[in-house]
């Protein structure tokens, strides 16, 4: 899951199109590929704010960042949109090796309603999901900070219509708002929680993957940066 969702099939037609950029900014393509790509944006960020799924809420996010690269590619900025697609792959794949660590420990369950103080349980796996959420959110300093900032500045300087440029806004700030709201079922959900009453314990060979992807995040973000 944590390679279709973050670096095969699901981009797998985005490369497509970066291989085709030339085509697709000769034609009035373009135009229709930045109203949808906005609209993507827009609508699985609002979904993903009233979704209850674990792994529905990142794959709607993976759905927001194929969107934003389509918009870097309307533009014509091929390069910057084959680095946000690297370095999405790489924090994307952390993301979900967590959450199937957390799903799997909690007994195959996905609701976040049913999650909650989890850092007193599992905490190693926590700490790698919330740097995960911070890369995503593009917190200065972070690997999604350097690709998120330069793509925004990007849109901000092209000359876009005025409805679309509204709608973009908001479906960025979209981002923070489902990414608290992650957070608040994780740490501080105070409803009564079936885990309490069962053994977990984390597993040492996920960790050690885990962290193994997080150390390969940092190198290839910052020399492809």
């Amino acid at each position: 899951s944590a390679l279709v969702h973050s670096s095969t099939l699901v981009t797998a037609g985005v490369y497509l199109i970066i291989r085709f950029n030339n085509f697709l900014i000769e034609t009035e393509v373009r135009v229709i590929l930045s109203f949808i790509s906005i609209l993507t944006i827009f609508i699985s960020g609002l979904i993903a704010n009233f979704e209850n799924d674990f792994k529905k809420i990142i794959a709607l996010s993976t759905l927001r960042q194929l969107g934003l690269i389509m918009i870097v590619l309307r533009f014509g900025y091929r390069i910057i949109a084959y680095y946000h697609l690297l370095v999405h792959a790489i924090f994307k794949s952390i993301l979900f090796m967590a959450a199937g660590a957390v799903i799997h420990l909690i007994k195959n369950t996905q609701d976040i309603r049913l999650l909650g103080n989890l850092n007193e349980v599992i905490p190693y796996v926590i700490i790698r999901l919330i740097i995960s959420r911070i890369a995503l959110r593009g917190i200065p300093f972070m690997a999604g900070f350097y690709r998120k900032d330069l793509i925004i500045e990007i849109i901000y300087r092209r000359k876009l219509n005025l409805f679309m440029l509204i709608l973009m806004i908001i479906s960025l700030s979209l981002t923070v708002s489902y990414s608290l709201r992650f957070f608040y079922y994780i740490f501080f959900n105070r409803r009564f929680k079936f885990y309490r009453y069962v053994y977990i314990k984390e597993d040492k060979i996920i960790n050690i993957s885990i962290v193994f992807i997080m150390l390969l995040r940092v190198i290839v973000g910052s020399v492809i940066n």
